[in-house]
């Protein structure tokens, strides 16, 4: 097995309480609660950081795009989402900077364009 570096730095999100209690109220047959949704976080590789603020920059240039996509999971149409400001984000979701990516995979990078 070869281990590739890759040239991106990623974000890990995770949901803090008050998304957890919105995702409730959409899908009320899963019983969920925070400790479950917080078991794995969402990855969103950025370009690689090359000092601390680069994520600050990452972020402030891309909440927007991951709370639509965090919140899509549960509405997908948007139907019950709540006003998408900073703010906001800042209160649903905890974000941990991750300096390095490493690819153990054999196989080819899949990319795949979300709208």
């Amino acid at each position: 097995m070869t281990i590739k570096l890759l040239n991106r730095s990623a974000l890990v999100v995770r949901p803090r309480q008050p998304l957890a209690d919105w995702a409730a109220e959409q899908a009320p047959e899963e019983n969920l609660d925070l400790e479950s949704l917080r078991q794995e976080g969402t990855v969103y590789l950025i370009d690689e950081a090359e000092q601390e603020s680069s994520f600050a920059d990452a972020l402030d240039e891309g909440w927007r795009a991951i709370f639509e996509n965090e919140l899509a999971a549960w509405d997908e149409f948007g139907d019950h989402w709540p006003v998408l400001e900073r703010s906001l984000f800042d209160q649903w979701f905890e974000v941990e900077p991750q300096i390095l990516a490493f690819d153990l995979s054999e196989q080819a990078l899949l990319r795949a364009n979300l709208e």
